[in-house]
C-alpha cells in the first residue's frame, strides 16, 4: 500500500490491486469558529467525524447504486475508517460541484444584493476549481470546455447526475423530518465512463431541523444510529 495524497479530511493510498484506499479522518473544515463545508480551511478535529462521514457515505452509496448510479464505491471498513475504491481521474486537478436549494453561504455573499437568506433555489448547480491559492473560483460551462476540462456535453451530464443524485439524497433527508440547503459532490472518469467520487458526509452538506443547522456528528446519529 502506497501513501499518494494527503487532503484535509483524508488521506489517499493506492492499494496493490490498482484499487485506492482512502482513510477518513476527524478533521473538519471551517471559519471563524464554525463548519463550513465550503470553506478551504482546516477548523480542527471533532472525535468521531472520520467514523461518522464513513458511515454517512457508505449509507449513501449503497442508496445511489441501488438506484443504479454510477459511483466509485466498492466497500468499507467501519472499525478502520476505511473506504475502498476505484481509481478514478479527476477533471485537470479537481472540480467541486454544489447543488443548492437554499440560499446560503457564499453564495449568499456573492448574489447578496439579489438573493434573500434561505430563499429557495430549483435544485441549481454551479461548477468550481478545486484550487486554494484562488479561493475554489466558479468556473463556468464554455470556460470548462476550451481550457480542455470538460466537453459542453459532459458539464450537462455532470448537471444532470448532480441533480439527480442531491434530489435522492434531499427526499432520504427529509424522510427523516431533514432539510437540504446545500451539497457539494465531486466526479471523476473510470474507463471513459463519468462517476460520483470522494465521500457523501456531513461535512459536504448543510442540512437543517426545525431551523436549526445540524451538525456533521448528529447528522450521522440521525441517519444511520
Amino acid at each position: 500500500m502506497k501513501h499518494v495524497y494527503e487532503g484535509k479530511t483524508k488521506s489517499v493510498y493506492e492499494l496493490d490491486d490498482g484499487n485506492y484506499l482512502l482513510k477518513l479522518k476527524d478533521d473538519v473544515t471551517g471559519e471563524n469558529g464554525k463548519i463550513d463545508p465550503g470553506a478551504n480551511s482546516i477548523m480542527g478535529e471533532l472525535e468521531g467525524m472520520g467514523k461518522a462521514s464513513l458511515l454517512m457515505s457508505r449509507h449513501y452509496f449503497e442508496l445511489l447504486q441501488k438506484a443504479g448510479i454510477p459511483t466509485h464505491y466498492i466497500d468499507s471498513n467501519i472499525e478502520e475508517n476505511t473506504m475502498t475504491v476505484l481509481p478514478a481521474q479527476t477533471f485537470g486537478e479537481g472540480l467541486e460541484i454544489i447543488c443548492r436549494f437554499k440560499v446560503y453561504g457564499s453564495f449568499l455573499r456573492r448574489y447578496g444584493k439579489y438573493a434573500q437568506k434561505e430563499q429557495p433555489l430549483h435544485s441549481l448547480v454551479e461548477i468550481t476549481l478545486k484550487d486554494d491559492d484562488r479561493g475554489d473560483p466558479l468556473i463556468g460551462d464554455e470556460a470548462l470546455e476550451q481550457l480542455g476540462l470538460l466537453s459542453l456535453q459532459e458539464c450537462a451530464q455532470l448537471k444532470e447526475m448532480t441533480r439527480k443524485i442531491a434530489g435522492l439524497i434531499k427526499d432520504d433527508l427529509a424522510a427523516r423530518g431533514l432539510e437540504l440547503y446545500d451539497i457539494k459532490f465531486e466526479f471523476g472518469r473510470v474507463n471513459g465512463q463519468i462517476l460520483l467520487i470522494d465521500d457523501i458526509s456531513g461535512g459536504n452538506m448543510r442540512v437543517f431541523k426545525d431551523g436549526v443547522q445540524v451538525d456533521p456528528l448528529d447528522l450521522s446519529r440521525l441517519i444511520v444510529g
